[in-house]
This record gives C-alpha cells, structure tokens and sequence, in this order.
C-alpha cells in the first residue's frame, strides 16, 4: 500500500526534525507548514522531508486540507496524519496499515487504556466534552475526538477535502462527515507525551470551536428531523 504521512506544523523548529527523520522510517513525509516565522521549514527539508509552506498561519485544518489534497494528487493510498510537536510515535504506523479498512479510519487514542500523563486537566475535559458530544451525533464508540494522529483510506481522503472548516473544528468535522457517508471508525490505543507541551489554542479559537460545536448540533437534529 502507498502511504504517506502528513504534519502539520506552526513554529515547530524544536521537534519538527526528529519528527520527520522518525517518520521517515515508515514512508513518504509531507510538512505543510503553516505560516511558520522560524525555520520549521529548513529543518524539515534537511531531514529529509517534504515541504508545502502556506504564506500566512490559515489553521490546522487548513493544513491538514493542502496535505490531503496533495496525497489525492499523487495517487496515495492511504494518509497518516501525525502532529508535529513530538507527543506521538510513528513506530506505531505499521500497527494502523495492519488495521485499516479500504473505507475506514482509525483514530490513535490517548484515552482508550486510561487519561496520559501529563495532559493539562482543561485538555482532558474539553476532549471529554466533545467527545461525548460527536458519539452522540455520529453513533462511533470512540474516546478521543481530538487526536491528531489518524490513518485513513483514499476514499475517506476524497470527503474529507472538501470540508470547509480551516482550524481545530476540522478534526471533529471529519468524524461527523465520515458518519454521513457510513465510514467505518476504529480507535487503537497509544501513548502520548506532554513533557514541555506548548499550545497556540487561543481564546478566540475556543469561542469558534464552541460556536462549531453549537452548529452541529443544530445540523444533526435537522438531519435526525428530515430523517
């Protein structure tokens, strides 16, 4: 299977080479660097990655939209998404390949075996919130909406690029769009680090994902009302 893996990344010189140089071992990488004012880029490509550099900081989701929109281009098979700031371990790559649907996603959870240490407590209820939240709208089982490393299929790739949120509603969008076209769903569990964690979550970011969250709620009881 051709596979490539794609991070995301905004200011991430301090971990952004030994992310790439990691991944590598695995299969193809693919930076899309957000706007990034310190060398992100630079280290990327000297280890061994490749870069798509945005002009301005659009959003997570704007990234991860370039990244799969690229993959689509290139004939992929199969996308990881995996973040850049270091907290996940690409070794576990091969586990997602061996578990991946022609049609599916799978979700690395951080919650699926108990809550990480070291995840601040606000993360930790906010992820429990809407997590709660979108297994009510979309029906999946899962105990992490908010992770950042996933695999999912070309034909799961193909919905996803067309959803039209640039920032952290992207993440969540993607499991309600994935219900919407009957996708299958499936969480692995991993370990994540948190040591020296840093988080560009804004306070205007958090009144957009709640304004996010409200909309689709309003959207899934239309959708179960017509239905």
């Amino acid at each position: 299977m051709k596979y490539i893996i794609i991070i995301p990344a905004y200011n991430e010189e301090v971990t952004i080479g030994k992310v790439v140089s990691n991944s590598l071992n695995y299969s193809d990488v693919l930076v899309v660097d957000d706007g990034s004012s310190d060398r992100t880029s630079q280290l990327t490509r000297e280890a061994g990655g490749s870069v798509i550099k945005h002009d301005k900081n659009l959003g997570k989701g704007a990234a991860l939209k370039t990244g799969i929109k690229y993959a689509l281009k290139k004939r992929y098979h199969a996308m990881v998404m995996l973040d850049g700031d270091g907290q996940h371990d690409p070794r576990f790559i091969p586990q997602l390949l061996d578990s991946l649907d022609d049609a599916g996603m799978i979700i690395c959870s951080r919650f699926l075996e108990g809550p990480p240490e070291g995840m601040a407590l606000q993360r930790k209820f906010s992820n429990n919130l809407t997590t709660n939240l979108l297994k009510f709208t979309t029906g999946y089982h899962i105990t992490d909406s908010q992770s950042g490393f996933r695999i999912f299929s070309r034909e799961a790739a193909r919905v996803f690029s067309g959803i039209p949120y640039d920032d952290y509603e992207f993440e969540s969008e993607m499991l309600y769009q994935a219900s919407l076209n009957n996708l299958s769903v499936k969480e692995i569990p991993i370990p994540s680090s948190y040591k020296g964690e840093k988080s560009y979550i804004t306070g205007v970011k958090i009144l957009k994902y709640t304004y996010y969250i409200f909309k689709l709620l309003l959207r899934d009881l239309r959708r179960r009302i017509k239905n």
